[in-house]
């Protein structure tokens, strides 16, 4: 059996998301979760495995850019990636309430252990559902950020390399299977033919 591919969420299901989250036990990591998953395209494998050194500059501030290292990465798809202002934030909220650590795992159970990737799975399919979010997983926030990504090369000058390189994947064809077309930007598209 074929799985359908993880639903990708317009931005006011994103914003829905983030407002929920914020009502729930343990906030400023909530937040984290989410806007690691739809504005860095993490997989719940790489949320689970973050720590605070690949976020952190030599002098323990938030860092412009989030390093993934191979050893987290599904394949050893390491990769560097800039952190996006709103990421950025949640991230150095979280890092104040946390006690400023330098080391340690970013995304915690209760008990202060990393989060297991099926924890992160489980959680989000916890939280999709009380908010009724159909047809959503884990993996919405990643295939929400490579299509988003895509949809938004043309403002940039970038390429689709660059959509692949951020999202860790070995092969362009990858990439291409995670981005979602749209038809309104299709129909605008012929009548400019």
């Amino acid at each position: 059996m074929i799985r359908a591919p993880a639903r990708v969420l317009e931005a006011g299901d994103v914003r829905r998301l983030l407002d929920h989250v914020s009502l729930l036990r343990h906030p400023t990591r909530n937040k984290v979760i989410v806007l690691a998953s739809f504005k860095a395209g993490l997989r719940a494998c790489e949320i689970s495995r973050l720590a605070w050194p690949m976020v952190l500059t030599t002098e323990g501030k938030i860092a412009e850019v989030l390093t993934v290292p191979g050893a987290i990465a599904k394949y050893g798809g390491g990769r560097i990636i800039p952190l996006q202002l709103e990421l950025r934030r949640a991230l150095r909220a979280h890092h104040r309430d946390a006690g400023r650590p330098a080391t340690g795992y970013i995304v915690q159970s209760e008990r202060g252990d990393a989060m297991k990737p099926q924890s992160i799975v489980n959680w989000f399919s916890v939280v999709y559902r009380d908010l009724g979010i159909i047809g959503a997983s884990s993996h919405s926030g990643r295939r929400t950020f490579i299509t988003r990504a895509a949809r938004s090369l043309s403002k940039v000058g970038g390429s689709l390399r660059d959509v692949q390189e951020l999202a860790g994947h070995k092969a362009l064809s990858t990439t291409e299977r995670y981005i979602q077309g749209d038809r309104d930007a299709q129909r605008k598209l012929i009548k400019l033919i």
